[in-house]
């Protein structure tokens, strides 16, 4: 017997709906995969800051929504896959043409009962740039806020007049909490090298507040030197600054040369200091970080590392079994075993006698 049109038609539409239900069930076993973490000895990150709550290490890291990983001893790492961000703000579009998801070299700080977290918004070697601001009570539970922006650079056009130009570019936050539980916010790369800004109470740019210059790679750049990554960035190759505060001094580490090149990138960290959160930095040898001082603390070494940079340095928590206090300085470098690839860099931080950082 011949099947009738409206038999056809009622098959025809039970089995779409059959196929949408597989198809979304499909959809969402794919979507809890992802949301699951998996485990590596080999952490890969590209930018890493670190959190410590309640035994647990967070590390934070440039990615697609911000790569976050979590351990309780930080040797074995679970990675998350879907990132910090369920999805990336929406005025991050409209601040930095081109730029969509990738988000860059965060920064993560407790203070005040609450974590804060600042994170970069950018187009590579361009610095129409953002730094958004995200806060939640806690990292096992996160509710994440979104708090906007707290500092925008903006350059219209290549060839616009120097006065429509920011000189500096908002990417690589560092928050830093002054004598007078006060934040600050560091950043910078290229351009005019590395900014100091003061913040209110919102972790927002106080009023009046403008950024001043507190460290660059070269006061008067070398003739002839060549940018290998970006013709608009210029020669002025220092990034990625990271305040710490020990024993009334302020030190600033930053990272001078080229990343993001694999085996050819030639990264390393610097570091200076001073008294006072504002400058001037010093290095070992007296020279002002305005003038392009620093003291090396970390290179590449040609044979595990490439070029290592991007550093962060903390307190570690102490324990029963190890009450002594202990620094830590992480990174990431660029790995020979694997062909370039940023990876970890875990060292514990030694102090010579007159208070400057040796990597153990």
């Amino acid at each position: 017997m011949k099947p009738t049109k409206q038999f056809q038609l009622q098959l025809f539409l039970l089995l779409t709906v059959t196929f949408a239900v597989v198809s979304q069930q499909a959809d969402a076993q794919q979507r809890r995969r992802m949301m699951r973490p998996f485990k590596t000895d080999t952490a890969m990150v590209h930018d890493p800051v670190m959190a410590y709550e309640n035994g647990t290490y967070y590390v934070f890291s440039t990615g697609r929504g911000l790569q976050m990983m979590t351990s309780d001893d930080r040797r074995t790492w679970n990675v998350w896959p879907a990132g910090v961000m369920r999805e990336v703000p929406e005025w991050t579009h409209a601040a930095v043409p081109g730029f969509q998801d990738h988000v860059w070299a965060p920064d993560i700080i407790r203070w005040h009962g609450r974590w804060w977290l600042a994170y970069s918004c950018s187009t590579f070697g361009k610095n129409t740039s953002a730094i958004g601001l995200m806060s939640s009570p806690t990292l096992s539970r996160p509710d994440w806020a979104d708090l906007g922006c707290i500092v925008a650079s903006n350059s219209p056009e290549p060839k616009a007049e120097k006065s429509l130009r920011d000189d500096w570019n908002a990417i690589d936050p560092c928050f830093v909490i002054d004598d007078n539980d006060m934040p600050w916010l560091v950043y910078g790369s290229f351009w005019d090298g590395i900014q100091l800004l003061r913040l209110d109470t919102t972790m927002h740019a106080a009023v009046g507040a403008k950024p001043v210059t507190i460290a660059r790679r070269y006061k008067t750049a070398p003739v002839g030197l060549v940018n290998p990554t970006s013709k608009y960035a210029g020669v002025n190759a220092i990034e990625a600054p990271f305040i710490y505060k020990r024993d009334g001094w302020y030190y600033l580490f930053v990272s001078w040369d080229y990343c993001c090149r694999g085996e050819k990138s030639s990264y390393n960290v610097v570091v200076g200091r001073s008294r006072k959160v504002e400058g001037p930095y010093r290095d070992r040898n007296g020279k002002k970080m305005t003038e392009g001082g620093g003291t090396l603390v970390i290179e590449g070494d040609k044979k595990d590392f490439e070029a290592a940079g991007h550093c962060a340095v903390y307190d570690l928590p102490t324990t029963l079994l190890n009450l002594r206090p202990r620094t830590l300085f992480i990174c990431h470098g660029y790995s020979t075993r694997h062909h370039g690839q940023a990876i970890l860099i875990q060292r514990e931080v030694e102090w010579t006698k007159d208070g400057w950082p040796v990597l153990r």
